[in-house]
């Protein structure tokens, strides 16, 4: 089995990278005072952003040659794996945020975490920074750190989380600028996507695997299916669950008008489970139900 080394506490983590814990629940992490250690997979209970001036030329993280390379941002949500056990020691370098989900309950933050799409994306999706960029992502960093290192009042609190989400309101920007940059890409990937959707639904898959899913292609895509959905989101300001539900309802109606096969046949054959969600899908897409579709042409 895959060895994993798990770090349940910040307080954990910190020790295993050589810093003070000058708060239980979240802390800014200086990377480059951790001792050389040797390549494997990692787990965080809490959430994890990575600062690390990663040069493009490493193709682990996803850079393509127009993307910027002051800095690279991944993002890692409670207990996801990261990296991977090889027979090499390197120097971790950079600088790491961490807090852990009981220090956000409760509070705005924490009611919109979830909203953050990019803590569910793979580190090949990860966000690289322009000068201007890395110099606010840098400034939030300090201002977290400077908080944490005063001494503790009733302000702390709340001055670290604000910043925390000033940070990640910031990163959202940085990524819709990143969508833009990678214009070309972005269309590469709706056009593949398209493709495999198409091939998907007319080779009759859907009979024996069941209705397409966003994870599905992702996966065939090489992308996480927050990725995926954001990109297209970008693109065509439709989700990848609503692309998947247009193209359906466009090859439900070219075989409704095949009269040789009843209405549940074609349900059956399009992945759903029964004729009644097939005749709710295509009504609430159409404002017909598929007997007076067929009817009505």
């Amino acid at each position: 089995m895959e060895e994993i080394l798990k770090f349940d506490t910040i307080k954990e983590y910190n020790l295993f990278n050589n810093n003070e814990t000058m708060h239980p629940l979240v802390g800014i992490v200086d990377l480059s005072k951790a001792d050389p250690r040797k390549a494997r997979r990692l787990s965080y209970g809490f959430y994890t952003i990575f600062f690390k001036e990663i040069n493009c030329g490493d193709l682990r993280y996803g850079c393509n040659y127009y993307d910027y390379d002051e800095g690279t941002l991944i993002f890692l949500a409670p207990n996801q794996v990261i990296g991977e056990n090889k027979d090499y020691q390197y120097q971790p370098q950079g600088k790491a945020l961490v807090f852990h989900p009981d220090f956000i309950l409760g509070t705005s933050l924490g009611k919109k975490i979830h909203d953050y799409a990019f803590f569910s994306y793979d580190v090949n999706e990860a966000l690289h920074l322009s000068i201007k960029e890395r110099e606010i992502i840098l400034d939030c960093f300090n201002k977290i750190d400077y908080e944490l290192h005063q001494n503790m009042d009733k302000h702390t609190a709340n001055l670290v989380i604000s910043n925390i989400e000033l940070f990640l309101n910031y990163c959202i920007r940085f990524y819709d600028r990143q969508f833009i940059t990678r214009i070309n890409v972005n269309q590469s990937i709706l056009t593949r996507f398209d493709t495999l959707l198409n091939d998907y639904l007319h080779s009759y898959k859907t009979k024996e695997s069941g209705l397409p899913t966003v994870a599905y292609f992702a996966n065939l895509l090489h992308l996480s299916a927050n990725y995926l959905g954001d990109t297209l989101k970008k693109e065509t300001g439709k989700s990848a669950q609503e692309h998947i539900q247009l193209k359906l309802i466009s090859v439900a109606k070219e075989r409704i008008f095949d009269t040789g096969k009843s209405i549940s046949e074609i349900a059956y054959e399009l992945g759903y489970k029964s004729p009644q969600h097939f005749n709710r899908m295509f009504k609430k897409a159409t404002g017909q139900t598929p007997n007076a579709y067929r009817n009505l042409n």
